[in-house]
C-alpha cells in the first residue's frame, strides 16, 4: 500500500527534519512498510477467501435424486405399489424426497411398467431401466445415463423408506460436497440393542474422521462375550446414499468383490476397491418396509405424527 503525504505533513516533516533523529526516521519507515505488508495480506486474504467460497459453492452443485424401484422382490413382491394410508409407498417416498432443498430433480427409476404408470399418475418423472440391474446403485447409474443431463451428484433414495427425512438427504449431499476425496456418502443412526442381531439391519463402523471402515449384516464390532453390549453405541446404516457422478459411471464396471458377495452389500464393493466413503450420523428412527408386516407399523407411526 502506497503512502502519499499531504502538503501540510510534508512541510511539517521538513521543518522538523533537523530535530528528527535517524532512529525516529527508521522507525517511521518500518511502520509504513509493515503497514503496507499487512494491508496487502488482508487484500490477498479477502480475494483468496472469495475465490475459495466460489469454488466450494460450485463444487458438485448439480444434484439429482433417484428412487430405484423394482416390482420383483424375494421378500415382498410388488412392494413399491403397496398402499400406505391410501397412497402407494413409492408416492410417499417421492413426496418426502421432493421436500429436500438440495435436489434439482427427483426421478423414479424402474424396470416395471406398472410402477412407471403409477408414478406418472401422481406427477413423477420416470426413467425406464433394464431388468439386469443387480442393485439400486447400478439402476441409478443407468438412469443417470438415460437422463442425459450434467449432474454432479446422484442421491440414491430407497423407495421403501416412506418416512425419510428431507434433512438427511440434504445432509449427505452437503457431506459429499465438503469432502473432495470421497466419492460416496451415506448416513447412520443409533442401532437399537434389540435389532443388533437382525441381518436386515445393516451395521456400520467408521474411523475418527467420519469415513466408513466396514458394513455388515452381523454385529460389528463383535466382542469376546459374543453378546450385545448394551452400553456400546452401535451404528445402523440407513439405505440412503449419494455418489459423485464420475464414480457412479464406472461403478457397474467394477467387478463384484468377495466381501460384497458374502454380505450381499453393495457398499462393500466401494470400500474393497479403495474408494473413500463419508458417513454422517443423524438422529432418525429408521422405518423401512422390508416385509408386509412392516406396513402396519408405518401406518401407525404416521397416524401418531398426523401425517396423511
Amino acid at each position: 500500500m502506497a503512502f502519499c503525504p499531504s502538503p501540510s505533513s510534508s512541510s511539517s516533516s521538513n521543518s522538523s527534519s533537523s530535530s528528527s533523529s535517524p532512529f525516529e526516521s527508521s522507525n517511521s519507515a518500518k511502520f509504513w512498510i509493515l503497514h503496507g505488508i499487512m494491508a496487502g495480506v488482508a487484500v490477498a486474504t479477502a480475494v483468496g477467501a472469495r475465490a475459495y467460497w466460489t469454488r466450494v459453492k460450485k463444487f458438485r452443485n448439480r444434484v439429482v435424486g433417484i428412487i430405484p424401484a423394482r416390482f420383483a422382490s424375494t421378500r415382498f413382491q410388488g412392494k413399491p405399489l403397496v398402499e400406505i394410508l391410501g397412497k402407494p409407498m413409492i408416492q410417499r417416498t417421492w413426496e418426502r424426497a421432493k421436500l429436500a432443498a438440495t435436489l434439482d430433480q427427483v426421478v423414479v427409476a424402474t424396470d416395471d411398467e406398472k410402477i412407471a404408470e403409477c408414478c406418472r399418475k401422481f406427477g413423477a418423472d420416470v426413467v425406464m431401466t433394464s431388468e439386469s440391474c443387480r442393485n439400486g446403485t447400478e439402476r441409478c447409474s443407468e438412469a443417470l445415463e438415460k437422463l442425459g443431463k450434467n449432474y454432479d451428484i446422484v442421491v440414491n433414495i430407497q423407495g421403501d423408506e416412506p418416512l425419510i427425512e428431507p434433512e438427511i438427504i440434504d445432509g449427505i449431499v452437503k457431506a459429499l460436497q465438503a469432502t473432495p476425496d470421497a466419492v460416496f456418502s451415506t448416513a447412520v443412526t443409533s442401532l437399537k440393542p434389540e435389532d443388533a442381531l437382525d441381518p436386515n439391519r445393516v451395521k456400520c463402523v467408521v474411523d475418527n474422521c467420519g469415513y466408513a471402515i466396514y458394513f455388515s449384516r452381523g454385529l460389528i464390532p463383535f466382542n469376546k462375550s459374543g453378546k450385545v453390549n448394551q452400553q456400546f453405541p452401535y451404528l445402523l446404516h440407513l439405505g440412503i446414499q449419494s455418489y459423485d457422478t464420475k464414480f457412479l459411471k464406472i461403478y457397474p464396471d467394477l467387478q463384484p468383490t468377495p466381501l460384497q458377495l458374502e454380505e450381499d452389500l453393495e457398499q462393500l464393493k466401494v470400500l474393497e476397491n479403495g474408494y473413500k466413503m463419508k458417513v454422517i450420523k443423524v438422529n432418525h428412527e429408521a422405518h423401512g418396509v422390508d416385509i408386509p408386516e412392516d406396513v402396519q407399523k408405518i401406518e401407525s407411526l404416521m397416524r401418531e405424527r398426523n401425517l396423511s
